[in-house]
């Protein structure tokens, strides 16, 4: 489950955005990530919770309609939950043509139309391979993470002074506006745990077994990420790295002073391996709402020698290639982070209304009730300062 629910978290972000991240909060990135890390702990906690007093496939849209009794809240919240992964799989699309200009010279409208309907086709055509696929680029994707971190402590000298000269801000408010707009960003890299919900009904002993694995796969993905993005900021300026399609290719060969094709087929990988993730998971929502009369009957339709929902896998891949063909990465990635904002909102308040029944359970993982309250502050503050931030500029 672990390697489950990094595979479904890192790679992706992490391979796309740091140089978006750099451009935004600039030597204050890793402080960006802290912050947005902080954030989705708290949801990540109340996940937790509820997987373990509901431990069926529904996900997110169970949660809602345990919490508030309410069968449309909970088709809206299935609804966000299918914009999310397609607008999260049209962002990883533009960041996957970034790091595919490392080989091919092809223009981006090009690129973005044949990637979209290859992954479209492959999520048509069957997924009796995917786990260990998905297994396998997992490891490949955290082996390549790692190679960067090592190159970069043994290329670099990092100073204590410099850390902290460097990247803890002062209380200038331009400072901390900069943190705050840069960690709604990073946020999208932390995306990916509230999938492993979806899995449930498959995982041995799910109460105590899921919940710890959440919590497992947060905390790698945060300790990977700070360092990746410390050594990146101490050692390239941020200018640098915004200006590179492909940071960590950039930074490996930084570093190294060889060749970065290894470090670019593993972003490739990454990201395309997240795109087609986000695209199944989106068609199978719409097939699960189809199927419960929470959508238009069609989308329940089943392929009968492939067994996959096409009319659902059609349709999530013609709105991915909309958006990603109108949409540019950064935009993209704030757009899921503010919906995922909205539906973590969702989440933790319904978790307060069903501990406010029933605090505890005999055989899951139990929160006070102050983690819930706090991932919906956070996660609702976030939501309204960055529409606000929207609206004014």
């Amino acid at each position: 489950m672990v390697l489950y629910g990094l595979g479904t978290t890192i790679g992706a972000g992490i391979y796309a955005l740091v140089g978006e991240l750099a451009g935004i909060a600039g030597y204050f990135s890793p402080i960006s990530f802290l912050i947005a890390s902080l954030m989705a702990t708290l949801t990540a906690m109340s996940f937790a919770e509820l997987s373990g007093r509901f431990p069926q496939a529904a996900g997110a849209a169970l949660y809602v309609r345990e919490g508030f009794s309410s069968q449309r809240l909970s088709t809206l919240t299935g609804l966000l939950v299918i914009l999310a992964g397609l607008v999260s799989a049209a962002a990883l699309i533009n960041g996957f043509v970034g790091y595919l200009h490392q080989f091919v010279d092809i223009d981006r409208l090009p690129a973005i139309l044949l990637i979209t309907l290859i992954l479209g086709g492959i999520a048509a055509w069957g997924i009796s391979t995917s786990v260990t696929l998905a297994a396998l680029i997992t490891i490949i994707e955290i082996g390549g993470l790692l190679l960067i971190i090592g190159v970069s402590f043994s290329g670099t000298t990092i100073y204590v002074d410099n850390i902290s000269t460097t990247l803890l801000p002062s209380a200038d408010i331009t400072h901390w506006k900069s943190i705050f707009a840069g960690a709604l960003l990073a946020f999208y890299a932390f995306i990916g745990f509230e999938d492993m919900v979806d899995v449930a009904e498959e995982v041995k002993n799910v109460k105590r077994n899921l919940p710890l694995a959440i919590l497992l796969t947060l905390g790698i993905t945060t300790v990977l990420y700070m360092l990746i993005m410390i050594t990146a900021v101490l050692a390239v300026s941020p200018e640098q790295l915004a200006s590179t399609e492909a940071p960590l290719a950039f930074l490996y060969q930084h570093f190294t002073g060889n060749d970065a094709t290894l470090i670019s087929i593993i972003g490739l990988l990454a990201i395309i391996n997240g795109a087609l993730i986000q695209l199944i998971m989106g068609a199978r929502v719409m097939y699960g709402l189809g199927s419960r009369g929470q959508l238009p009957a069609f989308f329940s339709f089943v392929h009968p020698k492939s067994q996959t929902p096409l009319i659902a896998t059609i349709v999530a891949t013609v709105i991915i290639l909309t958006l990603a063909l109108i949409g540019h990465l950064s935009i993209l990635a704030e757009i899921t982070s503010l919906i995922m904002l909205c539906i973590f909102s969702m989440i933790n308040l319904a978790l307060l209304r069903i501990k406010k029944h029933k605090p505890y359970t005999d055989d899951s993982i139990n929160f006070p009730s102050w983690i819930p309250l706090s991932g919906f502050i956070v996660s609702l503050s976030f939501l309204i300062l960055t529409l606000v931030n929207i609206t004014l500029f």
